[in-house]
C-alpha cells in the first residue's frame, strides 16, 4: 500500500512556472509507476503525465508535452511535476496517482487528495 500527499501549486500568472510535489509513504513506493492527473471545473479527470518505477520512462498528454516534466526520487519517495509556460487552461486540481501501470486508459490504484493550480490570464 502507498499513501500520497500533494503539495505546491497555488496561483500563478500565464507564462509562469510552478512545481507540484507528491510525498509517498509505504515500503513499496519504488515498485509503483507514478503519475499526475488533473480535473478542471465541470470536466472529467484527465491524464497529465506518468513515470515508470525506475524513472527511466515518461509519458505526457499532448496538451502538456514540452511544457511539463515529471520526475521521481525513490530514496525520498517523492514525485514532482514541473510545469512551465503555464496557460489558463492548465487551471485544475492536480492529483498524484500510483499504480502498476499509469496511462490515460488504466485507472490508478492509489490517489492523493489533490492540490489546486490556478493560472491567471
Amino acid at each position: 500500500q502507498v499513501q500520497l500527499v500533494e503539495s505546491g501549486g497555488g496561483l500563478v500568472q500565464a507564462g509562469g512556472s510552478v512545481r507540484v510535489s507528491c510525498a509517498a509513504s509505504g515500503r513499496t513506493f519504488s515498485s509503483y509507476a507514478m503519475g499526475w492527473f488533473r480535473q478542471a471545473p465541470g470536466k472529467e479527470r484527465e491524464f497529465v503525465a506518468a513515470i515508470n518505477w525506475s524513472g527511466g520512462s515518461t509519458s505526457y498528454a499532448d496538451a502538456v508535452k514540452g511544457r511539463f516534466t515529471i520526475s521521481r526520487d525513490n530514496v525520498k519517495k517523492t514525485v514532482h511535476l514541473q510545469m512551465n509556460s503555464l496557460k489558463p487552461e492548465d487551471t485544475a486540481v492536480y492529483y498524484c496517482a500510483a499504480g502498476r501501470v499509469i496511462d490515460a486508459t488504466t485507472p490508478p490504484t492509489h490517489w492523493g487528495q489533490g492540490t489546486q493550480v490556478t493560472v491567471s490570464s
